[in-house]
């Protein structure tokens, strides 16, 4: 298995790099994110996957050992072959990656190109032994929940009005459906105080 490359970029496109080695030019797929990291005629080293095909050998090259990793994880799932792989490492970082697989959060999983629900479910079927095996299960907690900023601002206002806290909290229960298409906290306050005021 080739782990890593290092050389001097001698052609880079959106989605790939050409390294020169001493002479030897090698063609790496990579991630957006990863062609962008690199500078055309400047030093380059790039964690690899060398991944074998009957007709073909491919190698796919990362800026992070990280990325590597959860790269090969990946398509130890069914289905899942380098290039949905290497599409889930350029919509989500590896702890986002490992943190969806922990969480069982299959809607994030979703947003990467060619993982549908079905999908996303087996993959964290398939994977989620294998995460908390790491130890993954330190990097992004299920158990933190993120908490929108609306609905603090909205919380904390209904309750410096006199509102108690569980009330504040049912209230902004009621407007979250609007919060997805409404970012104005003003509005979701109004709302929310006539969701109070029918009570």
């Amino acid at each position: 298995m080739i782990a890593h490359l290092e050389g001097t970029v001698a052609a880079v496109g959106a989605t790939w790099v050409v390294l020169d080695l001493n002479g030897f030019g090698c063609r790496v797929e990579c991630t957006p994110s990863t062609a962008t990291s690199v500078r055309l005629g400047q030093p380059a080293h790039l964690h690899t996957s060398l991944v074998v095909r009957e007709d073909s050998l491919t190698l796919y090259g990362f800026a992070e050992a990280d990325e590597r990793d959860c790269f090969d994880l990946a398509q130890t799932a069914s289905g899942v072959g380098p290039r949905i792989a290497q599409a889930l490492l350029a919509v989500l970082s590896p702890d986002e990656f490992r943190g969806a697989i922990v969480a069982e959060d299959h809607k994030t999983l979703t947003r990467v190109p060619g993982i549908g629900p079905k999908g996303a479910q087996k993959i964290v079927l398939e994977l989620k032994d294998k995460v908390q095996a790491l130890g993954a299960t330190t990097t992004l907690p299920p158990s933190t929940p993120v908490v929108p900023a609306w609905r603090e601002q909205v919380s904390q206002g209904l309750q410096g009005l006199g509102w108690s806290t569980k009330d504040a909290e049912a209230a902004c229960d009621r407007v979250s459906d609007l919060a997805d298409t409404e970012s104005n906290v003003a509005v979701l306050m109004r709302t929310a105080l006539r969701t109070l005021a029918k009570r």
